[in-house]
């Protein structure tokens, strides 16, 4: 919840709008402005202060306890120009919400964290569980220093900057002798228990699944101790767990769901007779008996970790004084799994990019594009994002590129201009892409809407588009979908209309629509749509002259029910209003 107070009128305005924008996810605190801000303190995750900073630095003063738990706090001016992240720019979200605050009351939000202001990640935002001296390394990241990284293996974190370097292949060194500390900075990423000198941070990825199996009744404190024990036993973190796992009979089983609440994972449930298909080193007769499979412990850990997964600690039992064991558990280390975003641009402006696109880029440690795309948005990613660019004509070699370095374990960004999806990078990448990386869509602005809000609305019933380009496409497959088009009274967004060595395919396209469209039927021609050097104009399927169209431009042709009106291109929606009493 986040608690809004303010002192002026002006303020209360100001605080009116959030709470109206915000309903559910806002309180608002009235009465003296000091019991409001302590009163919201105790019960909110974050504060939105109407107030002047140094008043609001005043009354946060005496209620400060610890960065990891106080609230996040954003302070807004009196004349609403501003929204400062003031307290817990990482751990209480103030950055992000002095963002979403600033994006709301139309006010520049201000934030002043170093990692921020540089582009440098956070160690403390990287949404993975960490141990140690954060601000130590961070500090070091931020001066240049040397920093040095151990990993066990890949995983797809943000860009690290250059002075961060690897290790070695060793990943997690062996414990110091006693006595010694380690001289170097070092960042962790290590599911293992790691001996931390004074200088260094361990990152904990989700790569352990604990597979659990139980009897009916069992105790919450057995599953956990159980877990606990065996991961301390073998050397590995509690923070790596990501679930636990176990079969659909123990779904509800309250000894399991309180012990995941405990470690604050999610259960992960499968059918019985998933389970007994998988392959297991320790099968048994009683929870075959008992809920249909051979294992429950370890068949779970393994199916839910996936191909590639490591059998760790195999099957063991609980150890309860004075009573049989009523828990199994087993650990399962899986795979490394990459991330694949493809990501589409739009088509051009900046301002069409969207926020989750711009999200993607700076979470990317890797980005693959068509050179020019690359230059669009160079200056949007962080420090150290290795760039892999190439010219036309060579979508499926960067396909098969950016698969390959989610494969490798990487965050990668695969752009296209528009959407990705249409006409664009999505699919021979997931073509390429099986179901060993996480795969990720970010919808883009289409070069046929970007045109389509330039020319009014011509796409106000049912529309298609259609790429006359016929290096991929027979032309035979392409001159039949423009007949089915024009018989089906479609109205038609033509991409790759015209180029150098294509001139006759446009107008055969549109001498194709002629044969069911009257010679007056509005035709939109738009070139770099949304660019400062876009042109667009109106003209009728009679009069188009396809010469002036080459490959950046878009041609629109409207149904028999398009019309000009006021200069803009539009096609009614196609059905009545009706009111309520004429029905």
């Amino acid at each position: 919840m986040i608690g809004l107070i303010s002192a002026t009128a002006a303020g209360a305005a100001a605080r009116d709008r959030l709470a109206t924008a915000w309903p559910d996810r806002t309180r608002v605190y009235d009465g003296p402005v000091r019991e409001a801000v302590e009163r919201a303190f105790a019960e909110c995750d974050q504060l939105v202060c109407f107030l002047a900073t140094g008043a609001t630095i005043r009354l946060l003063a005496p209620l400060l306890i610890d960065k990891s738990t106080d609230p996040g706090v954003v302070c807004v001016d009196e004349a609403g120009r501003y929204a400062v992240s003031l307290l817990g720019g990482h751990g209480g979200g103030a950055n992000s919400l002095a963002t979403e605050v600033g994006s709301t009351l139309s006010a520049t939000p201000v934030i002043t964290t170093a990692t921020d202001a540089t582009g440098i990640p956070g160690l403390d935002t990287l949404g993975l569980p960490f141990e140690g001296a954060t601000a130590k390394v961070t500090r070091a990241m931020l001066d240049g220093a040397p920093v040095t990284l151990r990993a066990d293996t890949v995983w797809p974190l943000p860009p690290l900057p250059p002075n961060v370097t690897a290790g070695g292949a060793g990943g997690v060194p062996a414990p110091p002798a006693p006595g010694t500390v380690r001289p170097d900075v070092t960042l962790f990423v290590s599911d293992r228990v790691v001996p931390l000198g004074p200088a260094d941070v361990v990152l904990r990825p989700p790569s352990l699944v604990v597979g659990v199996g139980a009897s009916r009744g069992v105790g919450v404190d057995e599953v956990y101790r159980l877990v606990v024990d065996v991961l301390r036993d073998a050397g590995l973190s509690a923070l790596s767990v990501g679930e636990l796992a176990t079969v659909d009979a123990k779904a509800d089983e309250p000894g399991i769901v309180g012990a995941a609440a405990e470690l604050g994972v999610p259960v992960r449930t499968y059918l019985a007779d998933v389970l007994a298909s998988v392959d297991v080193p320790n099968p048994s007769d009683a929870p075959l008996a008992a809920v249909g499979t051979p294992s429950v412990a370890e068949a779970a850990a393994l199916a839910a970790a996936g191909r590639g997964g490591e059998l760790l600690v195999p099957k063991r039992k609980s150890s309860p004084q004075g009573r049989p064991a009523m828990a199994t558990c087993a650990v399962v280390r899986r795979a490394p799994r990459g991330r694949l975003a493809v990501v589409g641009l739009g088509p051009g402006a900046r301002d069409l990019v969207t926020p989750r696109a711009v999200a993607e880029l700076r979470r990317a440690s890797v980005l693959v594009g068509l050179d020019q795309y690359v230059d669009q948005i160079r200056d949007l990613l962080r420090p150290g994002t290795r760039v892999i660019e190439s010219g036309l004509g060579r979508e499926e070699e960067r396909a098969r590129t950016a698969v390959a370095e989610a494969r490798a374990g990487h965050a990668v960004a695969l752009i296209g201009s528009g959407d990705a999806g249409v006409y664009a990078m999505a699919s021979p990448a997931l073509a390429e892409a099986a179901d060993d990386i996480e795969v990720v869509g970010v919808p883009g602005v289409t070069a046929a809407l970007a045109a389509a809000a330039i020319l009014g609305a011509p796409l106000g019933h049912d529309h298609v588009s259609i790429s006359l380009s016929d290096l991929h496409t027979p032309w035979e497959v392409i001159e039949r979908r423009v007949r089915a088009a024009a018989e089906a009274d479609i109205v038609v967004t033509f991409y790759n209309p015209r180029s150098r060595g294509r001139d006759w395919q446009l107008p055969k396209a549109l001498a194709l629509l002629a044969e069911h469209r009257t010679g007056t039927t509005p035709v939109g021609v738009v070139r770099n749509a949304s660019r400062p050097d876009g042109t667009s104009h109106l003209t009728t399927l009679a009069r188009i002259d396809p010469t002036t169209v080459d490959m950046m431009t878009v041609v629109t042709v409207g149904n028999t029910a398009t019309r000009e009106i006021a200069g803009r291109m539009v096609t009614p929606r196609g059905y009545r209003w009706q009111s309520e009493g004429a029905r």
